[in-house]
């Protein structure tokens, strides 16, 4: 049996201090309170959890009159990755837009502006950015998230983000350790394998989190993929090669030197809990390297941090987990929590137009002939494939809103894939074009070259409606079709009001 050094009530605490649960609804229930007072020092927020700026603000402030010191985290990304703005849309581009413009300065600001909202709503740890090099045009989940292909641009864009979220006094959480970008496989629905070499590794997916690193980052995310250049049998998140072998060795060992705070990715996702259990996963994860256990997008109960708490418990007992490691772990969460930044802007001046300036800048225009702005109500075709859960399919995308605004009267319809698969690409687009009549037809797509169905759909409105503008939301990986081609590199809300804008030749009175 294992000797214990610390009390049982010690180590209770600990096992709960290395957890970042979610909850449901908008205010803190009483038993998420009440575990704050026994040492949980860590909360996750989701879309779910927030409904305006002010309603998370008197709900961080209920968390802290609990504990003055806990850490509010939340996945708010930007662009197609939204909590704060899940309604709505969010308000800055996401990272590919951001890396198609690349201006570091202006990737820096955008960061910037949305820790200073962040941090004025009392969150004080984002679960971003991404600093995945999306290698892999077929990736389901990454895609927009990335800054893009090339390692290079991806590390200083990661680094510039790094540096302006963090001088807003909010911790970045860069992921997703050691990089998803070259994965087919979505980690929420399996487990994605990266056949890459080790030297791959290092030349790719590592380069962005070495900038990251030396740009300060307070924590890292792992990824629940397998590599087996580091270790054949486990996913990062479990494996001790990946995380205390390569992110926390020393430099001079061939290491990261990474000495912050390791945050698992959600440890619900089918990755992990359907091959190991959350219990056992968090038990191994743990084991393995990581300091914290994130879950609660999926599961946000009481019944699940009791379970992972005692498995934690158990495992110190029964020597399957070291209690060194276990206090070392709870540390580190502990240290990140009394966490301020030295150089944090505070009282800095607000720039609520940054996210449309950048949305502005990342457009790419593709005219197929001379173009005549758009004067007259449209028709807007919305071709919609299913939405990774990363995404969500709570938040809207398109143009079909922005449009609207700058020319009333204009329609839209939802043309999505199990249409294209029951009714077949020929009576879908002839009811596309019924319901256009004589407007003219606005094509909304997103990542056409991952969706057959998709680029066969386009192909043939094309071939009837040669006029057709194309608005490719996604990654812009097909070449350029339509009458003009606008690649927005992302669909949030202001890609898609910045688009609105480009094809109508006008603002509006109030824009920025």
């Amino acid at each position: 049996m294992t000797t214990l050094v610390h009390s049982a009530g010690t180590l209770t605490r600990d096992a709960l201090t290395v957890l970042q649960p979610g909850f449901t609804g908008t205010t803190a229930p009483d038993w998420l309170l009440r575990r704050l007072g026994e040492g949980l020092a860590s909360v996750g927020l989701f879309g779910r959890n927030i409904a305006d700026p002010g309603q998370l603000a008197s709900l961080t402030a209920q968390l802290r009159a609990e504990r003055e010191d806990v850490l509010v985290a939340i996945d708010e990304e930007g662009g197609d990755v939204t909590r704060l703005e899940v309604r709505g849309g969010s308000s800055f581009p996401g990272n590919l837009a951001l890396g198609a413009v690349d201006d570091t300065a202006l990737t820096r600001d955008v960061a910037r502006e949305l820790g200073r909202r962040l941090a004025d709503c009392g969150v004080n740890l984002n679960w971003a950015p991404s600093a995945d090099v999306n290698s892999n045009p077929s990736n389901p989940v990454i895609g927009v998230r990335s800054f893009g292909a090339d390692p290079q641009l991806v590390a200083r864009h990661t680094a510039a983000y790094v540096d302006g979220l963090q001088s807003a006094g909010v911790a970045a959480c860069t992921k997703h350790f050691p990089g998803h970008g070259d994965t087919a496989v979505d980690s929420h629905h399996d487990l994605p394998r990266i056949a890459a070499d080790l030297p791959t590794l290092q030349e790719r997916e590592l380069v962005p989190f070495r900038a990251a690193i030396a740009a300060g980052t307070k924590a890292v995310m792992s990824a629940h993929i397998l590599l087996p250049a580091l270790d054949g049998s486990h996913p990062a998140t479990l494996s001790p090669a990946a995380l205390h072998g390569l992110l926390r060795a020393p430099v001079a060992e061939g290491g990261l030197g990474f000495d912050g705070l390791i945050v698992t990715d959600g440890m619900e996702m089918q990755a992990i809990s359907a091959t190991y259990g959350i219990e056992r996963g968090s038990v191994l994860a743990i084991a393995a390297g990581a300091d914290a256990i994130c879950v609660g997008g999926g599961l946000a109960d009481e019944d699940t941090v009791l379970r992972l708490r005692d498995a934690l418990v158990r495992a110190v007992r029964d020597g399957e987990l070291s209690e060194k490691r276990l206090a070392d772990a709870a540390a580190r969460v502990r240290a990140l929590a009394r966490w301020r930044s030295a150089g944090a802007a505070v009282g800095t001046a607000p720039a609520p137009g940054i996210g449309l300036t950048a949305a502005r800048r990342a457009l790419r225009i593709t005219p197929n002939g001379p173009f005549e702005p758009l004067t007259a109500p449209a028709h807007v075709a919305a071709f919609t494939p299913l939405a990774n859960i990363a995404v969500g399919d709570d938040t809207p995308w398109g143009v079909a809103a922005e449009l609207a605004r700058l020319l009333p009267g204009t329609e839209t319809a939802t043309y999505p894939a199990d249409t294209a698969a029951t009714a077949g690409t020929p009576a879908l687009i002839a009811a596309l074009l019924k319901a256009a009549a004589d407007r003219r037809i606005v094509a909304v797509v997103r990542d056409v070259h991952r969706h057959p169905w998709m680029a066969d759909a386009l192909r043939t409105l094309l071939a009837a409606r040669p006029d057709t503008v194309v608005v490719e939301m996604g990654v812009p990986q097909s070449p350029p079709e339509g009458a003009v081609h606008i690649a927005t590199h992302g669909a949030a809300r202001v890609c898609g009001q910045a688009a609105a804008e480009t094809l109508t030749g006008r603002r509006p009175a109030t824009g920025a």
